[in-house]
């Protein structure tokens, strides 16, 4: 039997998740948890085979900065993976951003699927992260490949954090503050953005990126 935790902090989407995870014979909707940092403790109780993870928790808008003391869905899952014969993450999401993907990722999660995924590919993906395989979405699997053709202008993991908070409407030196930078460096960041993407300011770097995918719409 699959034992799974959900961590949504929306009690519908949970009720959902748990009547189609609940129909299938080697299923179980064994703990539920509203919030990330529940969902860490949960996640450590030792009855959890796989958490099936949301990225954005406690109503914060997308592409808005985390509010203080709301840990997010990517960090929840770096922080579940960091401990020894941890169960497997799958996160189940809205957003499908380079930035959210390759976040996740490399946090620890070994699938990534989106919320209006067919329920026969969340089941399977279920079974599968249970199974220690990975389980991508197809569209994540294009996306993904899609960034290794062009490497000479995808930007650094580093870099999607930089712009992400320049969308925020956050200054050099708050970006520096909020990821222990100096303001030099984050002007550095900017400067490789800017040729990466081939453009000339902030704005334009914003708006491409949001184009492309590379970072959440407003």
């Amino acid at each position: 039997m699959i034992r799974v935790l959900l961590a949504d902090d929306h009690p519908v989407v949970r009720a959902g998740l748990r009547a189609l995870l609940g129909a299938e014979p080697d299923l179980v909707v064994d703990l539920e948890a509203g919030t990330a940092e529940e969902a860490v403790t949960l996640a450590a109780s030792g009855r959890v085979d796989v958490v099936l993870m949301d990225l954005q928790f406690g109503g914060a808008a997308p592409g808005a900065p985390t509010q203080t003391g709301t840990m997010q869905g990517a960090e929840a899952t770096r922080r579940v993976r960091a401990v020894p014969g941890a169960p497997h993450v799958l996160i189940l999401t809205n957003y499908d951003t380079d930035a959210d993907i390759l976040g996740a990722i490399e946090a620890g999660a070994s699938g990534y699927l989106l919320k209006d995924a067919p329920p026969a590919e969340l089941i399977a993906a279920v079974r599968a992260a249970a199974a220690g395989q990975s389980a991508l979405a197809p569209a994540i699997v294009t996306r993904l490949a899609d960034r290794s053709r062009v490497p000479e202008s995808r930007l650094s993991p580093r870099e999607v954090e930089v712009l992400g908070l320049v969308a925020a409407g956050r200054s050099n030196r708050q970006i520096g503050q909020d990821l222990f930078l100096s303001e030099a460096t984050v002007k550095s960041h900017l400067v490789h953005i800017f040729g990466k993407l081939g453009v000339g300011s902030r704005t334009s770097a914003v708006a491409s990126a949001r184009a492309s995918g590379t970072i959440r719409g407003a």
